[in-house]
């Protein structure tokens, strides 16, 4: 349950989220990044494919849309528009790495696509993970 308080610099009324949705966006957040590790220390053939059809990742990427109305309004909204931004940004580069293979464009170039992806996936979790510690909002 979301609760109206005053901000104190601007004197705005804005919704603080109950403990119960912050500790599910640390459960989501703890999700993706089990689906990354899964990707970098398996047999997974990459880790942002791992983390895109992982399934942690796709559990997590569920719970953000059956909860994204009771976070409307705080700080949390930006969380949710944050992983699911990443999830499917992902998903899409993951695409473009796999036609451009079967396009045979280079072997080389996939693989750096794959790399580049993962990091960026990578510093996508641990930003949003360490700005929901401190309850900052995410950029949009």
């Amino acid at each position: 349950m979301n609760l109206p308080v005053s901000n104190p610099s601007t004197g705005d009324v804005v919704d603080v989220p109950g403990d119960s949705l912050i500790r599910l966006t640390h459960v989501m957040y703890l999700l993706h990044a089990i689906g990354l590790g899964i990707g970098a220390f398996s047999q997974a053939a990459t880790v942002v494919g791992a983390f895109v059809f992982g399934w942690t990742s796709i559990i997590a990427i569920i719970i953000n849309y059956v909860k994204r109305d009771e976070v409307r309004g705080t700080f949390l909204e930006s969380h949710f528009h944050w992983q699911a931004g990443t999830f499917w940004w992902c998903l899409l580069w993951l695409a473009v790495a796999a036609i451009l293979y079967v396009l045979l464009v280079g072997f080389v170039l996939n693989v750096l696509l794959f790399f580049v992806v993962g990091i960026w996936a990578v510093y996508r979790i641990a930003r949003g993970w360490l700005a929901l510690k401190d309850r900052r909002e995410l950029p949009i």
